[in-house]
């Protein structure tokens, strides 16, 4: 079977920066274990698989170990397929998923919004004792969490100069670690994103950490549009707006590859 994929990175306007995502367009869903098989094989942060439904397209996404319930840079990679190369000029995708139902994306000239659930964090009453130790650095101001762990420094230097223990941080009882501080060099707040134990050490960047971080850093500095970095290796950035019970987060992507896989 030949299938076509696309890689593109995500969240930047350039190759070699944002995150990488493979794109995979389908006729009809393959089996689960082949699905996660060729995940695997990409080895990216994140591989997504779609289908048309109607006027809409069904969408799922795999990291190299697991499926996971919500993806915003793949996400942002499909519809950048969708609306420059499979229909181009498509200015709206609603994209239907298993777990964190219909979320929709636009596109204005280069620029691509996701709209996505609004998922405050809440205090973490009693963290996982290893996950300081798996961080180390200086002591955190604050700690909460969600679906991951949102851990939170005075400063942007702080934040670049972590250096995890990856094998601590695979045990710990959250599905990743997110690191944030106050932002600098013109941006309201910057982050990193740990998940060793859904095989991504550090994600590059993680639009779907930015419905914690939007309403945490919006009550935190009184606005509600902020502007936002990733500071990976590679970086990215991203202009999110909370919007009631949803976060919209807005973003470039550039095509890197385009081919053919067999399977």
């Amino acid at each position: 079977m030949r299938l076509p994929i696309y890689q593109v990175d995500a969240f930047t306007d350039r190759v070699f920066a944002g995150n990488p995502a493979a794109v995979v367009p389908l006729e009809s869903w393959l089996p689960d274990a082949q699905l996660q098989a060729i995940a695997a094989e990409n080895n990216l942060a994140e591989t997504a698989f779609f289908i048309r439904s109607g006027t809409e397209f069904e969408l799922r996404w795999f990291t190299p170990a697991v499926e996971v319930e919500l993806c915003g840079h793949a996400t942002l990679a499909t519809a950048f397929v969708i609306s420059t190369i499979l229909e181009p000029g498509r200015a709206r995708m609603d994209f239907a998923t298993r777990q964190a139902g219909t979320l929709m994306v636009t596109r204005d000239g280069d620029r691509y919004t996701l709209d996505f659930p609004n998922r405050p964090p809440q205090p973490a009453e009693s963290p996982d004792p290893t996950l300081l130790a798996a961080l180390g650095g200086p002591t955190p101001v604050a700690i909460l969490g969600g679906r991951d762990y949102l851990v939170v420094y005075e400063s942007a230097d702080a934040v670049r100069a972590l250096t995890p223990d990856m094998a601590l941080l695979s045990t710990l009882d959250k599905w990743a670690v997110c690191v944030t501080a106050p932002g600098d060099d013109g941006v309201d707040f910057v982050s990193r994103l740990f998940a060793p134990a859904q095989g991504i050490p550090e994600d590059p960047v993680t639009g779907s950490t930015h419905c914690m971080l939007t309403p945490y850093w919006a009550e935190r500095l009184g606005k509600t549009v902020l502007k936002a970095r990733q500071v990976s290796a590679r970086g990215g950035e991203l202009l999110c707006e909370l919007a009631g019970d949803r976060v919209k987060i807005g973003g470039q992507a550039v095509l890197y590859l385009e081919g053919t896989i067999l399977v």
